[in-house]
């Protein structure tokens, strides 16, 4: 038996997801700066990324592409900049302190993070013809965080409370 509550802890709020999902989200937030730091490193310094630079597997064509700037910014530096916000927000404290404004603000930055994914990889197959390993793990953390907050987000939304920008005090979740 589990109990998710953190009356323990201290926390006078207490979404009703399980503690691992913060750290999680976490986790994923953190591999995914380090990928992108490496590709933004590459980018900058003008090597390319160690990967296959044959056939279909072809991070070099990839990150040398026309589509790897957007607007003259590196997609590599989005990423970066995408996952240190993820990382910020994804806090285990965050997760249990249930304001309202993180879980919507997270929720915006994975559906943002999924759209920008979708078009990269429409590039990268019909525009590029070449895939990227390194991007598809970027890509594969974003629809794993994309998950985690989606599924988490109904209970983390009516768990929390607007008090000033805070949430309100609400009653911890305790396990059956």
């Amino acid at each position: 038996m589990t109990d998710d509550s953190w009356a323990d802890d201290g926390w006078e709020t207490a979404p009703a997801v399980g503690r691992w999902r913060g750290w999680m989200a976490l986790v994923l937030s953190i591999i995914g700066f380090g990928i992108g730091l490496y590709l933004t490193i590459d980018h900058f310094t003008g090597t390319l990324p160690v990967c296959s630079a044959t056939g279909i597997i072809n991070c070099a064509k990839v990150t040398t592409s026309p589509q790897s700037e957007v607007f003259g910014i590196p997609v590599a530096l989005l990423g970066l900049l995408f996952f240190t916000a993820m990382i910020a927000i994804n806090l285990p404290p965050l997760w249990r302190a249930g304001y309202r404004w993180v879980t919507w603000a997270r929720l915006v930055m994975v559906v943002g993070g999924m759209g920008f994914v979708v078009y990269l990889l429409s590039a990268e197959l019909f525009t590029i013809k070449a895939i990227c390993l390194w991007c598809t793990g970027v890509h594969v953390l974003t629809f794993l965080l994309f998950v985690l907050v989606v599924a988490s987000f109904p209970a983390m939304a009516g768990n929390a409370q607007w008090v000033d920008g805070a949430a309100d005090e609400v009653e911890p979740v305790t396990g059956p």
